[in-house]
């Protein structure tokens, strides 16, 4: 498996587009031992991870987020990360994991020590490579589901959110971060420049801004595009182009992440006050 990831990364123009595509095959492998483990059984596969694998969002991820579907142990956690580990031994991978198996958010780090160096992509032996791992164990009610089958490095059989339930955690993250996250916006411009009409999960939407104290009004298809223009008014957006931009599979992309193009695609689906 080693040598066909050297193949893969071979072709790659720069060194970050090549740590890229190395943390997105091991995020296929590790989605690939946790399928085997029975995981997804009890976890959906959610955030811009996702929206990548299942959707061929382009612009690279970092984490592989999951909301429990079924009530999920501390137990279950750690022996789903031991499968992972032992997956990647068995190829003589280098592994390490760091957990933290908490009741609400469980999460982890897993770590491949000295894999960079060895694929000739640092310079330091002791850099290491890591990949987060984060569970909400407890998340707002009215998700919905659905299965995909996908092949991206591996054969997936992801139990995931279905689109609008992923675009209302997006929108939940839009309304309710205490900083700017570029990845967020450049989410949302993929949405709202996609060809569906689509609009959140409002029951899921409304009841993820309850449990972080949202203090505004309910949320529904008259308002939620107003609210966001709110936010975009207030954003800096050469923070955004920051963030985002070591992600992008197209450099270019990041000229359109301006808050002009965000009002107006925002603004294109409001409804107009009826007049008396």
């Amino acid at each position: 498996m080693k040598e066909h990831l050297k193949t893969l990364l071979q072709h790659c123009e720069y060194t970050h587009q090549a740590r890229c595509i190395l943390r997105e095959y091991l995020q296929a492998r590790t989605l690939e031992f946790l399928q085997y483990k029975g995981a997804f059984a009890n976890w959906a596969f959610v955030g811009g991870t996702a929206l990548r694998f299942l959707y061929s969002l382009p612009r690279f991820s970092e984490d592989l987020d999951f909301s429990a579907t079924k009530e999920s142990s501390e137990a279950d956690f750690v022996d789903y990360l031991r499968a992972v580990k032992l997956g990647f031994e068995r190829e003589l991978y280098a592994v390490a994991i760091k957990a933290k198996p908490e009741k609400t958010v469980q999460s982890a780090f897993l770590k491949f020590p000295g894999l960079l160096h060895e694929l000739n992509l640092s310079g330091q032996e002791s850099e290491v490579l890591s990949i987060k791992i984060e569970v909400d164990t407890h998340p707002p009610k009215g998700w919905t589901c659905e299965n995909t089958v996908v092949r991206r490095h591996s054969m997936l059989n992801l139990n995931h959110y279905t689109k609008p339930s992923l675009l209302a955690g997006k929108v939940h993250a839009l309304l309710s971060r205490s900083y700017t996250k570029g990845r967020d916006y450049y989410d949302l411009l993929w949405y709202l420049t996609g060809q569906e009409q689509l609009e959140p999960n409002f029951i899921q939407l409304n009841n993820a801004l309850l449990q972080t104290g949202w203090k505004g009004p309910a949320l529904h298809s008259g308002n939620w595009r107003a609210l966001l223009v709110e936010r975009v008014n207030t954003t800096d957006f050469k923070k955004v182009v920051e963030d985002v931009d070591p992600f992008l599979e197209k450099k270019e992309e990041s000229s359109l992440l301006t808050q002009a193009n965000f009002i107006k695609l925002l603004s294109s689906g409001l409804t107009p006050p009826s007049s008396v």
